[in-house]
């Protein structure tokens, strides 16, 4: 794991005489919007602007697009020898994590992500994303079939060509290196539309992909606003898929648009809200509640598959919420992001932090019990303090929509029957977890959860083997894993007649 130990003085210093690019990166450098427009990025710890980033417009997609197609067209990736692209790609790992102070502040500035998570998170998985997609360049294989003796049939696998990466604002460099390091594994040219909020720390890897030895136009980036820019991509008939993270809707708008343009492939990782089921018999309940405080509670509750439903069976549930009110309350404690200490860091932005607000009053008004939190600390930037509510019942809107806060909403169930029942009953299915010690029932609610993540007996634990994905309307295609890389692909059929 990788570790910093600057003090709080120091890690502002540095984001005082830290320098970065705000154009786009098109064709192996920096540019200026077509136009010349211009959007700010905003501190969310302090409210105050941090940059003028360049708009991108369709005329900027335009030019990432077609040097993204003429660097694919000239061979100069796809074609290059398998170990060599593996070559780069290692390098380009290593890039990643010696540059982990420049990322860190990067994202902790844009987006309020504490820099002690940046730090030993983000960064460091970032690079592992890379280093685990160019170790399996060479292991994209093709088929030859059993035919009859006067045939000889072979499937090639080959890449898509140019593929466009839409992602999110809480986890803007681990979201985009989840999309662009198959992509880029796989053969394809990419063009990366980040969040608007947060769009310093993906200019900073195309960067890096060129003095990697990358070659230009193979990995563009267009900073700008979804409705322009991400529309935009989305919409150009020249690009061969898109792979977007980020809210329901805007994931439906995104298959409309492949089906208004040239019926691109899509990969969708959308919302969730995640059932953790905690039955009676849990192994520790003392672990059980860690797993739950951090599971809400972790990355400002921004997290697609934060843990935001507390299903918990009824005998053990005075105990199990009284111990995570005990616990809960004060285990995330709003501060300056770039203190190391600091683990809850602020919303995006005072917009978001408005929504998460309105959701906790919308709580209150449909009688749920407010245990802890509820409110904003004493500090500049858009805070929300960590929140339980307790007596929610699954029809309350605290339980069935995505939140995207600080915000746990604890229900009672009996047994493992009902909750399964409430932990489907949900539009999304994007990740859940259940607590047991028996093996035949953790097995028949794995079986039986509607989710494309299930842990046991534990939260967020996995690895780059372990496809991230969701049922229902969290979406569709899978981010890490062989899986991943293998979506980036298309197959060619060749018959070849010997007769």
């Amino acid at each position: 794991m990788t570790t910093l130990t600057h003090s709080t003085k120091e890690w502002h210093a540095r984001a005082a005489s830290l320098r970065y690019e705000t154009g786009h990166f098109i064709d192996g450098r920096y540019v200026d919007s077509a136009a010349k427009g211009r959007f700010t990025v905003v501190n969310p710890a302090t409210g105050a602007a941090l940059c003028e980033a360049s708009a991108g417009s369709a005329a900027d997609i335009d030019l990432a697009v077609a040097s993204a197609k003429r660097a694919f067209a000239s061979r100069v990736w796809s074609r290059k020898a398998p170990r060599d692209r593996m070559e780069i790609l290692a390098t380009y790992s290593r890039l990643l994590e010696a540059n982990v102070e420049r990322f860190a502040l990067l994202d902790t500035l844009c987006m309020g992500k504490p820099i002690n998570d940046m730090v030993t998170i983000d960064v460091p998985a970032a690079a592992k994303n890379f280093a685990y997609f160019g170790e399996l360049v060479d292991k994209i294989d093709g088929t030859v079939t059993a035919t009859a003796a006067d045939a000889f049939h072979y499937i090639l696998r080959e890449p898509l060509g140019v593929v466009g990466c839409i992602v999110p604002w809480n986890y803007p460099l681990l979201m985009a290196a989840w999309k662009v390091a198959p992509a880029l594994a796989a053969g394809n040219s990419v063009v990366l539309k980040p969040a608007e909020q947060s769009p310093l720390s993906g200019l900073l890897m195309a960067q890096l992909f060129v003095e990697a030895g990358g070659p230009p136009g193979v990995f563009n980036v267009v900073n700008g606003l979804g409705e322009t820019a991400g529309a935009a991509l989305a919409l150009h008939m020249d690009v061969a898929k898109i792979a977007f993270t980020g809210s329901t809707e805007i994931g439906k708008q995104m298959l409309i648009y492949a089906g208004q343009s040239n019926m691109k492939r899509v990969s969708l990782e959308c919302g969730g809200k995640t059932p953790q089921i905690f039955l009676a018999d849990l192994p520790d309940i003392d672990t059980a509640v860690t797993y739950a405080i951090n599971g809400i509670f972790g990355n400002m509750g921004e997290v697609c598959n934060a843990g935001s439903r507390l299903l918990i069976d009824r005998p053990i549930a005075k105990q199990f919420l009284a111990r995570f009110v005990e616990r809960g309350k004060d285990a995330y404690r709003a501060g300056d992001p770039l203190d190391p200490s600091t683990n809850l860091g602020p919303l995006v932005t005072a917009s978001h932090r408005t929504r998460v607000m309105n959701y906790i009053a919308r709580g209150k008004s449909e009688g749920a019990r407010l245990e802890f939190g509820g409110n904003s600390p004493e500090l500049p930037g858009s805070f929300v303090n960590p929140t339980l509510f307790s007596g929610v019942n699954n029809r309350m809107t605290i339980a069935q929509e995505e939140i995207f806060g600080p915000v746990a909403a604890a229900i009672e169930v009996n047994g493992i029957d009902e909750a399964l029942q409430v932990a489907n009953d949900s539009i999304y299915g994007l990740a859940a977890s259940v607590w047991t010690r028996d093996l035949t029932v953790a097995h028949k609610t794995v079986r039986d959860l509607e989710a494309g993540v299930i842990w046991v007996n534990c939260f967020d634990h996995g690895d780059m083997t372990q496809p991230f994905g969701g049922y229902k309307q969290s979406g569709q295609g899978r981010d890490k894993c062989v899986e991943s890389l293998i979506s980036y692909t298309q197959t060619k059929s060749a018959w070849i007649n010997l007769g």
